[in-house]
């Protein structure tokens, strides 16, 4: 009986990078009418079901990633299902002149831009001591300087003069020293200071400045290079407290949640989006050990 009323309660979510068959909305279609969302990562994953929800939600989206093609298609499925614009851009975060040029074009395209959200992001599971220094600072750049340089141009180039939202995606791996994720763990932890540090500094500009932190979420590109498939098999999400992987479509109702005016008085937080899995789930180096790749060398 628990189970069904769960499955109940749970949004509906499609595996791959496809759009919702079918929608209902809990909030108002209207809640994001006439804005304009640029979203990192926005192609695949995560990121993808965050455009969509905005969309259904009345707003435009920019969706960037250094795979043109990718976010290119991703674009169409996005604007087939929803009926809004959606702009596909490639840029490389960790290159903040690329970054200048598609905000430019997305500014000329829809002049203005609401709402950032930043989901690039790169990760995979390694010990420390068969970890490259150059492993470790590609993720630092992806996810840290990423973050910052893609805030930092949109704050030059719009939000300075006229405010808007950022959502930082982030992680709860820094909590307690999560085994195989020190690089992660330490990008992740910095854009969680980096997002206090904005919140104050940017808040007389009327910009909120938000981290969301999700659990193991089903249907994406981590789970499946993060062990999810394994733990799904073995039954340990059982200990988590909701008894359950989370789906993308969570994910995105609560990054519309920070991105919408329902949360017009939250900045400097970070929301964690886990069934409470950080408080419960198993963190022992030795047993996560065959899991992990042996070395990365990126």
């Amino acid at each position: 009986m628990a189970e069904a009323a769960m499955a109940a309660r749970v949004p509906p979510d499609e595996d791959g990078d496809e759009c919702l068959p079918q929608y209902r909305h809990l909030l108002s279609p209207d809640l994001l009418a006439g804005q304009v969302a640029f979203i990192t990562g926005g192609g695949s994953g995560i990121g993808f079901r965050i455009a969509e929800i905005f969309m259904r939600h009345g707003c435009r989206t920019v969706i960037a990633s250094r795979n043109l093609q990718r976010v290119s298609e991703a674009s169409k499925k996005l604007m087939a299902a929803t009926g809004q614009q959606c702009l596909p851009l490639s840029i490389d975060v960790r290159q903040p002149q690329t970054i200048a040029a598609a905000v430019d074009e997305a500014l000329k395209e829809f002049q203005r831009i609401d709402i950032l959200i930043n989901g690039a992001a790169g990760n995979f599971l390694c010990p420390a001591s068969a970890l490259s220094f150059n492993a470790f600072k590609t993720v630092i750049d992806i996810d840290t300087m990423g973050t910052f340089n893609t805030s930092k141009v949109l704050f030059e180039k719009y939000f300075r003069d006229h405010g808007g939202v950022i959502v930082n995606i982030t992680a709860t791996l820094s909590y307690r020293g999560q085994a195989l994720q020190v690089h992660a763990g330490a990008a992740k932890a910095a854009i969680d200071a980096m997002t206090r540090h904005l919140a104050v500094e940017w808040g007389p500009n009327n910009i909120r400045v938000n981290s969301l932190a999700p659990g193991p979420i089903t249907g994406t590109e981590g789970f499946r290079r993060l062990g999810g498939k394994s733990a799904e098999k073995s039954d340990l999400f059982s200990v988590i407290p909701l008894q359950r992987a989370g789906n993308k479509t969570e994910i995105a109702h609560s990054t519309l949640y920070l991105a919408s005016p329902l949360s017009s008085y939250v900045t400097g937080t970070t929301l964690v989006v886990d069934g409470g899995s950080w408080l419960t789930s198993p963190n022992s180096f030795s047993a996560l050990l065959g899991i992990s790749s042996s070395s990365a060398k990126l």
